[in-house]
Order: C-alpha cells, then structure tokens, then sequence
C-alpha cells in the first residue's frame, strides 16, 4: 500500500531528541501549561473511502441555507465575472509561489506587474507594492512606514472611524514597535480633525491615519487635512475600500502621502474571511520605506520587453534586521483576482458598479427608515453602507435570517450596520422591508 504521509516511528523520535539533548517529549514540552496540553486521542473519524467522503460532504451540504446578504462591515458580496475563478484555476498560476528565477517567472512577473500598475493609477498614488496579507495589514505597515520616514518622531494619530479588527492589528504593532499610538474618537460618526489638528501641535507625530468610508458607511470630508498634516511634517494615511475608488475621490486626490486598504470587493468572493489581498500604495518619495516587492519592466539583452523584481525588502530576499517588513509571503494569487476584475471591468465598469451599489443603498435605507422601526444613526452622506437603529433589532435580524436574509452585522445592542452592492436586487430589498 502507498501511502502519502508517514508518521515518525519511536526511533525516529528518539533520534531526534538525542541530536538536541532532550530526553522526552514531555520533557520538550514542558514549558508548555498543562492546559494547552492536548490530553488523550484526538477525535478524529474513521478513514473512508473516496466514495464514502463524497457522500458526507454531500450530506452536510444539503445542511447549509445560503443567504443572500446584506452585510459588510469590511467584506463585500460584489459580483465577480466568471472566468476570473476559471483562469485562476490553471496550473501556472495555482501551483506558482514566489518569481525567484525571472527567467521562468515571467508570467508571474508581468500580472504583478499589472497589478500594481492598476492599483497605482486607482489610488492616485505613484508606486503600489504586491502585496499584503490583508487590509489590517496593510494598515499597519502603513504606519510603520510613517514612523520609518520621520526623523525622531514616533507618536502616529489614528481616527476611532476604523474598523474594531483593523484597530486591533494596528495597537498590537504599534505595541511591540515602540510606536506611541494616539487614537482620537470619532465625532458624530466622523474623524475628529479638530482634535487631530490640536495634536499635531505637540510636533511628535509622525502620521495621520484615516478611513474612507469609514466604519459607519459614512463618506468623509478630507479637504485640508494634507496640509495641516505636511504642515506639521507628518504624513497622511488613508484607507478606502478598493471599490469605492471607482466612484469616490482618491487618496491621492486627497493629498494623501500612502494609500492602504482591502482589496476584497474587487473580484474576492465571500470566503469564511479570506484569503483576502491588503493593497499598500504611496508616493515615489517612499518606496524604500515601502514593505514589500516591486516588479518593474525592462528589456532583456534582445531588447524585448521582460519584467524583474527590481524591489526586495522582504526578509527572505535580505537580512532580517535590514527588512522594512516581516510580512514574507504575498498573497500573489489575490493579485491575479485583482488584476483581471480590474482589466474585465475597466474604469466604465467599476464606476457602474459603485454607482448601483450607491443607488440600492440609499432605495434600501430610505424604505427602511420609512416603516417607522428603524432609523438612521447618523445623517451624514454615505456610500453603500449605512448604520440603523432598531428597537427590535434581534427580533429582526433572527425573522431576516430564517427568510434566507442576512440583513447586516450587528453593532452594540440595538444597530444593524447594512451594506447593499451591485448584486442585490429590488425584490430582495423589498422582502427585507416587507420582514421589517
């Protein structure tokens, strides 16, 4: 019988602990607690057959009720054109890691390549690296890129408008980095810049981070802030949800100094929360403070186009101490997704898409408001995004659920924060008012 995995015998085991001078594995895991320790036979089921394998999963997928969903909060059910799954899916670019060798990496190289070309020209900015693992970290290195840029400054302002997971991710790096974190409430739903504005006289910071929309759904009013922060010497961070840069003004536009975010919602299906693709862009005056690789374009000794990784600030190309970044591993298949929704959609039809998702937002909130058993939390202008109060929030949200509705993600005891894209469709919305 073949067998695909083979197990360590007791010999093997005992070879081992002899070459590092341990006499057990208990004695190997000792500083483990007690607790964590896995006590007995892990419950595992029997083997089957590949027969019997299809038939359980079968089983269990006629269990699953597929909703149709109306959340967001950071993950956006966007339509993806069908061939983006059929190509991803080819052996060149399922089986392909890392483009050590150009030679035989070129077509890894070029979408890379088109890839940071596409998000570049999205954001505004010059330069966009491939990439990150996610949008927290995305967000994070964005900060850490502020604080590497600044000369004795280490103090980064952050607007309480983020997401709860992306501030998370950001405090636990600025905890170990040293980095003195100032996160300045939100204001009415909004970024506070008068109280950002006040901290920026201490001269101790080193950046301003904000969000677009920010965590209510809100569309912000940035006008300014740039110059008050260069004014002060520190940088600008924004961080958008890719999409919306279709329709909504860009951090370049803005005046931002670095653009960071999810790229989620354009092409990525729901998936149990990844893997997702962060996008870190910003002005050419910071690339070697970027994390992260660079592909660029080139001509080879016959003169013919070719592309190279002309950037390597990873620790797996360099030493680790001269790494801008520990993130090690691209999610380079993401960037593929990106890549081809981009070049399928086209600037035309990501604009369509923004603008549909803005359009059934404001039907939805407006229909709904208009039972009398929900309001807005806050009036202020929004994207396809949007916070409810709701006196029977639980009841409602669970009535939704068993139509086959997920009507939003639950915020404190009585929000509903609910996201509408291109994808939903007037009867779906009208049901989800007629539940109400």
């Amino acid at each position: 019988m073949q067998h695909r995995f083979f197990p360590h015998t007791p010999d093997d085991i005992k070879q081992m602990l002899d070459a590092i001078g341990v006499g057990s594995l208990e004695e190997l895991y000792a500083e483990v607690p007690e607790e964590l320790k896995l006590k007995g036979e892990p419950d595992i089921p029997h083997a089957m057959s590949e027969l019997e394998v299809r038939r359980e999963l079968k089983r269990l997928a006629a269990d699953v009720k597929p909703l149709v969903c109306f959340a967001g909060a950071g993950a956006y059910d966007h339509y993806q054109p069908s061939i983006i799954p059929y190509i991803a899916a080819r052996s060149e670019f399922s089986t392909s890691y890392t483009p050590y060798q150009a030679e035989i990496s070129q077509g890894t190289l070029q979408y890379i390549f088109e890839y940071q070309s596409m998000m570049a020209e999205l954001t505004g900015m010059d330069i966009s690296n491939a990439s990150m693992y996610d949008g927290a970290t995305a967000t994070a290195e964005a900060m850490m890129m502020c604080v590497h840029s600044a000369k004795k400054k280490n103090a980064i302002v952050i607007s309480g408008t983020f997401a709860e997971e992306v501030l998370r991710v950001v405090r636990t790096y600025a905890h170990y980095h040293g980095v003195d974190l100032v996160e300045v409430a939100p204001r009415e739903g909004l970024t506070d810049s008068a109280a950002i504005a006040e901290r920026l006289k201490v001269g101790d910071v080193a950046g301003v981070m904000v969000a677009q929309p920010n965590r209510f759904g809100i569309v912000e009013d940035f006008e300014g802030l740039a110059e008050v922060c260069h004014a002060s010497g520190a940088l600008l961070v924004i961080n958008s949800m890719a999409a919306a840069l279709g329709v909504l003004k860009s951090p370049g536009e803005w005046g931002a100094d670095i653009a960071c975010g999810d790229a989620q919602s354009l092409g990525f299906p729901l998936q149990f929360g990844g893997p997702y693709c962060g996008y870190l862009c910003t002005k050419k005056e910071l690339v070697r403070k970027m994390p992260g690789r660079l592909v660029g374009a080139t001509l080879d000794a016959d003169g013919k186009r070719c592309f190279v990784l002309t950037m390597q600030a990873r620790e797996q190309h360099i030493r680790r101490e001269k790494a801008t970044s520990n993130i090690c591993t691209a999610q380079g298949v993401m960037c593929l997704y990106v890549a081809m929704y981009l070049s399928l959609m086209g600037s035309e039809g990501l604009r369509e898409c923004g603008e549909q998702s803005y359009a059934k937002a404001h039907y939805l909130c407006d229909a709904l408001t208009a039972t009398g058993k929900a309001a807005k939390v806050y009036d202020a202008p929004f994207f396809c995004e949007f916070l409810l109060q709701m006196a029977d929030r639980d009841g409602f949200y669970d009535r939704a659920i068993s139509e086959g509705l997920l009507p939003g993600v639950k915020v404190g005891s009585d929000k509903l924060l609910v996201a509408v894209t291109e994808k939903r469709t007037k009867e779906e919305m009208d049901r989800l008012v007629e539940i109400l």
